[in-house]
């Protein structure tokens, strides 16, 4: 039985890191750099020298290789070599599960819901998750930003997704952690909601989808 809201399946669209999986660069930089990390302002300066490069970017956008991307980033931050790439090779390992949301996930598409994933994510880390998580096979489809070299916010990387998907955008809700990402999905009149939690994102689907809140699905909200 599809989730049906005006005659309509019902599209959501889930981001990955943070929303779905844990992505957590403040504690990869304290771990894997405490010499340069030593207060609250040192550990997001340099987490955001990491992880808001354009070299981190193109390495999302799989425009640029891992190897690459180690290379340039001890270059340019003066850092040791061996240390970021180990940091780098193991973050597949680093991108948990998180409990609620896979369970406010298995909850939709119990009640009918067309699932969808949306994720700014590099091609190594894609495949390691591919592989190791098989709720991941309650989507429908989705887009790893690294298997076609665009990135959120970009409107290509959207507008790709619902050409492919052939999704309605009124019928389409976007869940992501980045304000700027849901702005970009609200420009194409997707709806979007802003990850806080899951039981946040789930109050918000309630009062977005009219009936969901009173679905006759023995998983309903």
């Amino acid at each position: 039985m599809n989730l049906v809201i005006g005659g309509r399946v019902m599209n959501v669209v889930f981001d990955f890191g943070a929303v779905l999986f844990t992505w957590r660069p403040h504690e990869l930089v304290t771990r894997y750099f405490p010499e340069h990390a030593t207060t609250p302002q040192q550990v997001g300066q340099l987490a955001h020298a990491l992880f808001g490069h354009p070299d981190w970017h193109s390495f999302d956008r799989g425009t640029l290789a891992m190897e690459a991307v180690i290379e340039r980033t001890s270059a340019r931050l003066s850092l040791n070599p061996a240390v970021v790439a180990t940091m780098v090779e193991g973050i597949g390992g680093h991108l948990v599960p998180m409990p609620d949301s896979v369970a406010l996930l298995t909850q939709l598409h119990a009640m009918g819901a067309a699932l969808y994933f949306l994720s700014n994510m590099s091609v190594p880390y894609a495949r390691m998750l591919e592989q190791r998580h098989a709720f991941l096979r309650l989507f429908k489809g989705g887009i790893f930003s690294g298997d076609v070299h665009c990135i959120k916010p970009e409107a290509a990387i959207y507008q790709l997704l619902q050409t492919r998907y052939a999704l309605e955008p009124s019928q389409t809700v976007f869940i992501d952690d980045m304000k700027g990402n849901i702005t970009a999905a609200q420009q194409l009149g997707w709806h979007g909601i802003h990850f806080e939690s899951a039981s946040q994102v789930k109050a918000q689907l309630q009062a977005l989808l009219p009936g969901l809140a009173n679905s006759t699905s023995p998983q309903a909200f």
